[in-house]
């Protein structure tokens, strides 16, 4: 559904105590060196509780005071983002984090999210989420319904933060204001486990392009999820559903767009992995920073014929990444090689990759700033073509896929009858 969004102030939100001087120079790791110069959005929707007694303006200023208590203990996120001679770093210098209010008057939430529109969930974001140039790590918009709901759109630089460290601050900020005092204090210490690098003419940039980029979500049911897993093996158990959906969405990606196979292009998949979990030892999820690295698979279709057949290329490919993996990442300069040669063929067509990423199985719908958890959690239209994010619904059965492709190619994508076949709606 379509609506309209009238500003109502913009302030800068400081944290409630000043940032020691020693912890004023925040270096940036290797990780956060290549990830993408680009925003992470997630917009949280919360409609009026039958019980919720509190005026705009009250939630209002509890917001704004809870955000700069947690800003002392994310005291990163308050600053802004510097070059040295040879790196980003963050100076802690407490500017503060841009924070709008806004309303929507013509639409009212549950009309919104029955009904949601992708591209309309930018109208709801405090910044431009593909320009990073003016050294932001975090921005906030806080949009009142007229029917009292409230969707909070949360931006954070991927300069600094993936997908998990984004959930654990918001998740910090609506403990901290349910005043819970059992909240773990993120860890900033990225920069010591992944020390930075040189990147000798290494663009994070590469992936981000200007063109006609569509965002379609797709809605896949448990049963749905079901059926795709029973087609990739004997034993269901042994493919996840992401394995599933990806592979299953690959090879629509395929048929659809692909429509003759160049023998000198590769055709890859590419996955992000959550690395705190494959560390030895693991990692903590309160690791604040990037802490993900994408895996290439190269399905090899002739193998089999049928799309459920990669599924064991895929998962070996995702199984490299281990303890010895996240060592190399700290050591050797072969990864940012691999990146090098990898961008080039990107530029030149040589790989024409389908991503995917997943905030699945991680506290997306914990964050209750004392009103309820959310209704939904939504992504927003992102500047990279060919790239799937995966969330959990609420009941945490079913799975959103949001697909972000060419103009021309959401047109063929979205029309393939057999993606039509396993999506809801």
């Amino acid at each position: 559904m379509k609506f309209e969004v009238q500003v109502l102030s913009r302030e800068a939100i400081k944290p409630s105590s000043p940032t020691p001087s020693h912890l004023r120079h925040y270096q940036l790791s290797f990780l956060d060196q290549i990830s993408p110069p680009s925003f992470i959005p997630l917009v949280f929707f919360y409609p009026k509780q039958t019980n919720d007694k509190l005026s705009q303006t009250e939630k209002s200023n509890q917001l704004k005071n809870h955000l700069s208590q947690v800003l002392t203990r994310f005291y990163p996120l308050a600053g802004r983002v510097r070059e040295s001679t040879d790196n980003l770093y963050v100076d802690c210098n407490d500017d503060g984090v841009p924070y709008v209010e806004a309303a929507i008057t013509d639409c009212k939430l549950s009309e919104f999210i029955s009904d949601p529109i992708p591209e309309e969930l930018n109208k709801l974001q405090p910044c431009q989420l593909d320009d990073v140039t003016d050294g932001l790590p975090m921005a906030i918009q806080v949009n009142f319904f007229d029917c009292g709901g409230i969707a909070i759109f949360v931006a954070i630089s991927h300069k600094l933060a993936d997908g998990l460290s984004v959930i654990v601050f918001v998740n910090s900020w609506a403990s901290i204001a349910r005043g819970d005092d059992n909240v773990p204090p993120p860890h900033l210490d990225a920069a010591s486990l992944f020390p930075p690098k040189k990147l000798d003419g290494f663009m994070p940039s590469s992936g981000i392009i200007k063109d006609r980029i569509i965002t379609k979500r797709f809605l896949f049911t448990a049963s749905k999820i079901a059926s795709l897993r029973d087609k990739c093996s004997d034993d269901a158990s042994h493919t996840t559903r992401i394995e599933a959906l990806s592979t299953f969405l690959w090879s629509r990606f395929m048929a659809s767009i692909v429509e003759k196979r160049d023998p000198k292009t590769i055709y890859a998949i590419f996955y992000a992995v959550n690395l705190r979990t494959r560390a030895d030892p693991p990692l903590p999820q309160h690791y604040f920073g990037n802490f993900f690295r994408g895996v290439m698979a190269e399905p090899n279709m002739e193998k089999g014929g049928d799309w459920f057949r990669i599924v064991n290329q895929v998962r070996e490919a995702i199984r490299k990444v281990d303890g010895d993996y996240v060592r190399m990442l700290r050591g050797e300069d072969n990864y940012l090689k691999f990146l090098k040669e990898n961008a080039k063929n990107f530029k030149t067509g040589e790989v024409v990759s389908f991503n995917f990423s997943s905030l699945c199985r991680f506290p997306l719908y914990e964050a209750d700033f004392g009103w309820g958890k959310p209704a939904w959690v939504a992504l927003a239209s992102m500047p990279f073509k060919n790239v799937v994010m995966f969330m959990e619904t609420q009941s945490g059965d079913g799975i959103e896929a949001w697909v972000n492709l060419k103009d021309e190619d959401m047109a063929k994508f979205q029309a393939d009858k057999e993606l039509l076949a396993f999506v809801e709606g």
